[in-house]
């Protein structure tokens, strides 16, 4: 049964497959592990609509507004296809009630529009929006799309990684290749202070005794 679930996700998104279980951990607002009856454990990240990171303003209340609903309940979950992460990505279904849509409501859960293309779940955001519910109830400063803050995110890591980059050599120390460390250190001599000496042959290369 589990290498039949494990094929079947492979095909995915040319098929729906339907998975019922209990859910036995939420990891956020938006990601749930669903214990199938043959006691396969099935990660899945809910379709259409992303919630707020737990680091941000309402994470975590989007984490327990999840984790109300369904936390060890049986569910059923209609998986469309899987990410890159190797999660399924599903609509999470509670009896009649669609969990997706329900977070959207309660102003859980935006509408993840790279994603989505309904109306249905675009309706329910504007209503949680005018009502003032969940995340909607933040200063404006702080109602951050979740793929913008991610984005963001990754941003500052690289100028910071920049910024020890540059900090990590300094101009003016070192002169000759014998007195470089590794390649990298010798290629920062070279393009961030012009030490053109260390590319004797001008192929854009210094220390080729490093770098090669």
């Amino acid at each position: 049964m589990r290498q039949l679930t494990i094929l079947l996700l492979t095909l995915l998104p040319s098929l729906t497959l339907a998975l019922e279980g209990k859910v036995v951990s939420v990891s956020d607002g938006d990601t749930l592990t669903l214990l199938t009856g043959s006691k396969q454990q099935v990660k899945i990240r809910l379709a259409e609509i992303d919630t707020p990171e737990k680091a941000q303003p309402y994470g975590q209340k989007a984490k327990q507004a999840l984790s109300n609903m369904v936390f060890q309940k049986n569910v059923k979950a209609e998986v469309q296809t899987k990410d890159r992460y190797g999660r399924s990505i599903a609509h999470i279904y509670l009896g009649k009630t669609w969990v997706n849509a329900e977070l959207v409501k309660q102003g859980a859960a935006w509408v993840y529009d790279h994603y989505s293309d309904s109306k249905e779940l675009k309706q329910y955001e504007s209503e949680a929006k005018s009502a003032k519910r969940g995340i909607w109830t933040l200063p404006a400063a702080e109602q951050v799309p979740p793929w913008e803050w991610r984005r963001n995110k990754r941003a500052m890591a690289q100028s910071k990684a920049k910024d020890d980059y540059k900090h990590a050599f300094a101009c003016g120390n070192k002169k000759y290749c014998k007195q470089m460390t590794s390649c990298e250190e010798a290629k920062f001599y070279l393009n961030q202070c012009n030490l053109t000496r260390l590319d004797r042959d001008k192929d854009g290369v210094p220390c080729e005794s490093l770098c090669r």
